[in-house]
């Protein structure tokens, strides 16, 4: 009884550990954190030196003596020591005073990951301080945080570009119906961008360069009107800094690729899906998330490969923090799609 008096008083957390960013829920609160997925260190990893914003910006700028990573890879853990220590520290930045009992902790996962990877999620969770650890994977924390009817007999279709992954999922019932998961995201996105760049221009450029061109004038298919972006970075040939001219045209065909892989990850899920459902589908349509979802043309161009209508959530990159904040405040009526370390065991 003591317990669930002190309970009433406890902020649980939600999170989105995601490869790019990492977004935090506090009950009662709503979103109180959205940082990069970015740790600065020193040589020894012992002490946290940056982290979020003020560790992006030294991506790829440091000196001998400091280290700056991104511990998340495709939407799991990577270096579990930097990701434990780069939870603690957001929990601790947005939840100053615990309390008698340590928070309860939503972390959301994409729907691919193995039991290795579920396991490595809920032990860095509970390093960082959490009491009890749950995951809740990334499509149907993205379905709850896009206010879609989720508990209710019928589909759903929900896309999630994230940096690392791409979920794809049928939600019905309050559970995962049929699913894809890619490890392609916005990464792959600004990866191809920068091959593309390197093989045309013999110009080196940064993954934060690159970034930027995808948002200027990157797109899924080509634009009415072509659009430029000037883009700053190392000759291969002559080793000096130098500027080059690039059409939005170009950063769509370098994105063709990628956005193909997305393309088919939805056509597979559609074929999956049972069709009474897919009817549904038919009717609703498709929901997109995530912060790959902002990338020009690509509702377009899911809505054109489909034949279905296609809409972008309202503020599809806190969709999945969202749910997995919801999640929290009815904890019950989500216990079967929540996933807890006995269940991994």
């Amino acid at each position: 009884m003591l317990n669930m008096l002190l309970r009433r008083f406890v902020r649980d957390v939600g999170i989105d550990l995601g490869t790019t960013a990492t977004l935090v829920y506090v009950k009662g609160q709503g979103i109180v954190l959205q940082e990069p997925s970015v740790v600065a260190f020193g040589r020894d990893k012992d002490e946290i030196i940056a982290a979020g914003s003020n560790a992006k910006a030294m991506l790829g700028r440091t000196p001998a003596g400091i280290v700056a990573i991104r511990p998340m890879k495709d939407g799991v853990i990577a270096d579990f020591d930097i990701t434990e220590k780069m939870l603690r520290y957001f929990i601790s930045k947005t939840i100053r005073h615990a309390g008698l009992l340590a928070p309860r902790v939503v972390i959301g996962i994409p729907s691919g990951v193995t039991g290795v990877e579920k396991r490595a999620v809920i032990d860095a969770g509970r390093e960082a301080g959490a009491g009890e650890v749950f995951l809740l994977e990334e499509p149907m924390a993205a379905a709850v945080g896009a206010g879609l009817p989720v508990q209710e007999a019928g589909g759903n279709l929900i896309v999630d570009v994230g940096g690392g992954t791409t979920e794809v999922a049928v939600v019905s019932l309050g559970g995962i119906v049929t699913s894809r998961s890619i490890r392609v995201g916005g990464d792959e996105m600004n990866e191809a961008i920068s091959l593309y760049v390197k093989k045309q221009y013999n110009l080196l450029i940064g993954e934060q360069t690159a970034e930027k061109i995808k948002i200027k004038i990157g797109s899924a298919c080509h634009l009415p009107q072509e659009e430029f972006a000037d883009v700053k970075g190392r000759d291969l040939v002559t080793g000096l800094p130098k500027v080059v001219t690039v059409s939005s045209r170009e950063i769509t065909e370098a994105l063709a690729e990628t956005v193909e892989l997305i393309v088919e990850a939805v056509r597979m899920t559609l074929e999956r899906t049972p069709p009474e459902l897919a009817a549904d589908i038919l009717e609703r349509g498709i929901v997109m998330t995530g912060g790959g979802a902002l990338l020009r043309g690509l509702d377009k161009r899911l809505q054109e490969e489909t034949g279905m209508p296609v809409r972008l959530a309202e503020d599809p990159e806190t969709c999945v923090v969202r749910g997995t904040g919801l999640a929290l405040e009815t904890l019950d009526l989500f216990s079967s799609a929540l996933i807890s370390k006995r269940k991994v065991s």
